[in-house]
């Protein structure tokens, strides 16, 4: 791990390395409470947003050049497209080959049906983790893990709660986080 976080630190902001390494301790955290492994996810926490500062045109090329599966609606949503493009850093760079850890971070910004408990767990430590992430946001889905031990009520709350922010700026919503919504409410 010395290694990634060497090159995390180097290729980094502060801010953001500061993030990634809280992302790490939050999801090792959740993995004991929740049964789960406590090195992927760990692993999947530091390596989560390692793409995140790659700029938005380089991003492109990279998806172009290495022909990666990544639809045309993350490929607009400037914001989610590190997540597809860390899980292939992970691989490329670091060797990652568990098929859970690269998923997990590839869906930690707008899920997917069916997730599995480690992928909830990174996809909640992203959005919780107390170094870098600002209340009230933060607190309340702290809050709602809290009182009912719950990954999927808290992401029913997470998912609720960024569609509004979307709403109230006016952005667009990817469909998949609407697929998302919709599969949580329903269970």
């Amino acid at each position: 791990m010395e290694n990634i976080i060497d090159w995390l630190k180097e290729n980094l902001s502060e801010e953001r390395f500061v993030h990634s390494i809280s992302t790490a301790k939050t999801a090792k955290k959740l993995a004991k409470e929740f049964g789960e492994d406590e090195n992927k996810a760990e692993l999947a926490g530091l390596l989560h947003d390692c793409a995140k500062e790659i700029p938005y045109e380089e991003m492109k090329k990279i998806i172009k050049e290495e022909h990666l599966d990544i639809d045309e609606d993350e490929i607009k949503a400037k914001k989610v497209l590190h997540a597809p493009l860390s899980a292939h850093l992970a691989k490329k760079i670091f060797d990652v080959t568990d098929d859970e850890i690269l998923s997990a971070i590839r869906f930690h910004t707008i899920g997917k049906i069916g997730m599995t408990t480690l992928e909830k767990i990174i996809y909640l430590a992203d959005k919780i983790e107390p170094e870098t992430r600002v209340e009230p946001y933060f607190e309340e889905l702290r809050k709602e893990l809290k009182k009912t031990n719950s990954l999927d009520k808290t992401l029913l709350l997470s998912s609720q709660m960024t569609i509004k922010s979307l709403v109230d700026r006016n952005l667009p919503i990817n469909y998949k986080t609407i697929e998302v919504y919709n599969y949580l409410l329903n269970q």
